[in-house]
């Protein structure tokens, strides 16, 4: 089968590889197509301290099963799947607590073991989401980043009295403004980003004003407006934001964080206390595949409007170019098997 490894960092190549097999409680999936994330591109260059190589890349996948492992049910051969990549132990505390997505042994598909970045891929049945054929196979394929979003917005419990404010119009924050518009029905969305293109983006995508704070001051563009944010989501995930966002939440306001950054950055105590902040991080997503599943269904979110590119995977390097290097036209990237 043809793959596509990341031997070390900054060498790819689409290499044959032995034919995958299913173990005991596995199937395997006859990859359709794949999505291009931030993280593949980091394990690409050397970036993600996670990553062991030499390794298959790619954790946003659709397929069809084609094979299955002892112990599953062969009615599943030829399922319209999505695989989710959160490989978890089942018994250690954040397991048995609902968040799998942090277990204590937490093998991630495309950075722990191998993903989809190939013509198959094999994984735990139960991560094996089936797709109704009424959503389209290239929407199918972005079920993953939408739960990225339905995981950070399960723990902060948005609603129609928020006012949220989204640093970053860069797919993360494109999803979590759908699923904030769509699902939730808030008040109202202002999203800030550095790039007009992006924030013509965020518009597209639900937003009701967007203010680019590579040109403004984002404080006394809010006063002027008189906002104080509610629900502030960073899918930015620079160092001075989370500081930034404290001293604009309202009080008793929701401030989740979606990334890594491991620069640091100083908090005052006082200001989180003072207005009784709740402070939320969100990694992967715990089990959001049947709730992103049913938004598609029921048309609540509308995945077509981030795809902005598609490619044979034999054109990856190019995809991936332009993934992280156009920021201002590229979205998501589609790499078709």
């Amino acid at each position: 089968m043809k793959s596509i490894t990341i031997q070390q960092p900054g060498t790819l190549v689409i290499e044959d590889r032995p034919q995958c097999k299913p173990q005991s409680g596995e199937v395997r999936i006859r990859v359709a197509s794949a999505g291009i994330c931030g993280s593949d591109v980091h394990i690409y260059r050397g970036h993600n301290p996670f990553a062991k190589y030499p390794r298959v890349i790619g954790h946003e996948f659709f397929g069809h099963i084609d094979a299955v492992g002892e112990g599953v049910d062969a009615s599943r051969i030829g399922e319209r799947v999505v695989g989710d990549p959160v490989v978890s132990c089942g018994t250690c505390y954040p397991c048995a607590v609902g968040r799998p997505n942090v277990c204590a042994e937490l093998q991630v598909i495309g950075v722990h073991r191998d993903g989809g970045f190939s013509e198959f891929v094999t994984l735990p049945a139960k991560n094996a989401h089936v797709v109704p054929d009424s959503i389209p196979d290239n929407e199918a394929t972005m079920v993953e980043p939408f739960t990225i979003a339905a995981n950070i917005c399960s723990q902060m419990h948005p609603g129609p009295l928020d006012t949220a404010l989204v640093y970053g119009a860069g797919p993360m924050g494109l999803t979590t403004i759908q699923a904030l518009r769509g699902v939730y029905g808030v008040k109202e969305i202002i999203v800030v980003d550095r790039i007009d293109e992006r924030l013509a983006m965020a518009k597209a995508n639900g937003a009701d004003r967007v203010i680019n704070n590579a040109h403004l001051c984002l404080k006394t563009e809010l006063e002027a407006l008189n906002i104080r944010p509610t629900l502030i989501v960073d899918a930015a995930c620079h160092p001075s934001i989370l500081p930034e966002a404290i001293s604009l939440a309202s009080p008793a306001a929701r401030i989740g964080i979606m990334g890594f950054s491991a620069d640091p950055c100083v908090l005052s105590q006082q200001a989180i206390t003072s207005k009784e902040l709740t402070i939320y991080s969100s990694r992967l997503n715990s089990n959001r595949f049947p709730q992103v599943i049913s938004w598609m269904a029921e048309q609540k979110i509308q995945p077509e409007k981030l795809i902005t590119h598609q490619f044979p995977y034999t054109q990856v390097l190019e995809a991936m170019n332009i993934f992280e290097k156009d920021q201002k036209q590229c979205c998501k990237v589609l790499l078709k098997f």
